[in-house]
């Protein structure tokens, strides 16, 4: 059995940012009854030259939205930067999913070997498709996704790796 670029994009996208976003829930219950406030979290980082809580949610988010756009070829959504509490991150992962559950399967199957350029300042990186999706952007999502619930976790949020990887 052949595993489409869709179904290796898409639905993992969502899935894991839905389990985030029910992680979100616990992080809010965690700061409701310690009466902590909200920005905290948002604004934590594991180490002084790591991006605060807020950043790895927003890159995440961009991430996944990017490769969906770049394969399909659909212009996504630009969120603003603005999200200052975890609801405005848990709005943020919900508008993300629906962005990306919009693109149609058949705009991005088929996607192996496009030709996908980043640019970075005035570097170009060149990239097939499924490169650009297995090497790049997932590994990406992952690593920014993983430090949210790290510092969620560092701060006493009940969360474990069930919370992490859900039912997929």
């Amino acid at each position: 059995m052949t595993i489409s670029m869709y179904q290796a994009s898409v639905p993992r996208f969502v899935n894991i940012l839905g389990n985030f976003s029910n992680i979100l829930d616990k992080a809010q219950a965690h700061v409701d009854s310690k009466k902590i406030d909200a920005t905290i979290l948002a604004n934590y980082r594991l180490f002084p030259d790591m991006l605060p809580m807020t950043v790895q949610v927003q890159i995440a988010c961009d991430a996944a939205k990017g490769v969906i756009g770049r394969l399909s070829g659909v212009e996504m959504p630009v969120f603003e930067d603005d999200e200052k509490t975890l609801a405005d991150l848990k709005e943020r992962v919900t508008k993300t999913i629906s962005a990306i559950q919009a693109v149609a399967p058949n705009l991005i199957d088929g996607t192996e070997d496009k030709a996908i350029v980043v640019k970075r300042g005035d570097k170009e990186t060149h990239y097939k498709g499924m490169q650009f999706l297995l090497g790049h952007a997932i590994p990406n999502f992952y690593f920014h996704i993983a430090t949210a619930y790290n510092i969620l976790r560092h701060n006493g949020v009940e969360i474990g790796k069930r919370d992490y990887l859900g039912n997929p």
